[in-house]
């Protein structure tokens, strides 16, 4: 996700972070943390939320790294950190994991697996994990699940007809079951227990909202087409939100399905 550069890691960590991530961030750290692990790996951390939950729950004594593709997102989630809280942030590959062979006890991902070429990220994740270590990330459902996707795709044709962007389109662009589960057992990973974990949130600020979805990459492929301002498709946008699911507060559903797999 090398999109995300400086005018876009603001609102996606301040306004995007606590519909979409908070919820299944804490639930995330919850199931680590059971597991009481001396060494967990984060793939694609973004902007730390889910880092810190991690951190917030996991034992003292364990170390937890956080990777990304992104350095502005790397600083970010830096910046939630004080020293000594034995988090190691580095800029790394999902496919390319620059660690040696059983390292960690518990790999997380929450989020990221759509942009990765799945064989090959599985495969890495299963290198690099202990014996008996934990394997765990999330993909969201489809967009019939997710309006973040299907309205603001709706709301993207009418600005572009003939070319809306497309970037929102690719987080639920992962929600056929079986072809993970197949390239999971591939990479050697058994057993696979798979959960659909329905969430919603009232969302005060729907134009913040919004907003923190037109400034994702969605921004770039907006600039790249020209002729229309960001904020022109900000409102309507926040308008479309409103008039789906209502307002003061907006109740934003969402769906997600959550891959628990080990090591034997």
């Amino acid at each position: 996700m090398t999109g995300y550069v400086d005018d876009v890691v603001i609102p996606y960590d301040r306004d995007l972070g606590p519909v979409l991530f908070e919820h299944y961030g804490a639930d995330t750290a919850r199931r680590i943390a059971e597991l009481a692990p001396r060494d967990v790996l984060e793939i694609a951390a973004g902007t730390g939320i889910v880092t810190r939950h991690l951190r917030n729950l996991m034992p003292e004594t364990s170390h937890l790294t956080a990777i990304d593709i992104s350095d502005s997102m790397m600083a970010l989630a830096r910046s939630k950190f004080r020293p000594g809280e034995r988090v190691t942030f580095q800029n790394a590959d999902a496919m390319a994991l620059p660690f040696d062979d059983e390292t960690f006890d518990a790999i997380v991902c929450q989020f990221g697996v759509m942009f990765f070429d799945k064989a090959v990220a599985f495969r890495e994740a299963y290198r690099t994990l202990k014996r008996g270590g934990r394997y765990l990330f999330r993909v969201w459902d489809s967009e019939h699940y997710n309006p973040f996707a299907s309205v603001s795709f709706e709301v993207f044709k009418r600005f572009f007809p003939d070319n809306p962007p497309r970037f929102l389109l690719d987080p639920v662009a992962c929600h056929q079951i079986d072809p993970i589960k197949e390239k999971l057992l591939r990479a050697g990973f058994d057993p696979i227990v798979i959960s659909v974990q329905r969430h919603e949130y009232e969302i005060l600020d729907v134009s913040a909202f919004a907003r923190a979805l037109v400034y994702t990459p969605v921004l770039f492929e907006i600039r790249d087409r020209g002729g229309v301002d960001p904020e022109a498709i900000t409102d309507a946008l926040a308008e479309a939100f409103r008039k789906e699911l209502g307002s003061s507060p907006m109740r934003y559903p969402m769906q997600a399905i959550l891959f628990e797999t080990d090591k034997r």
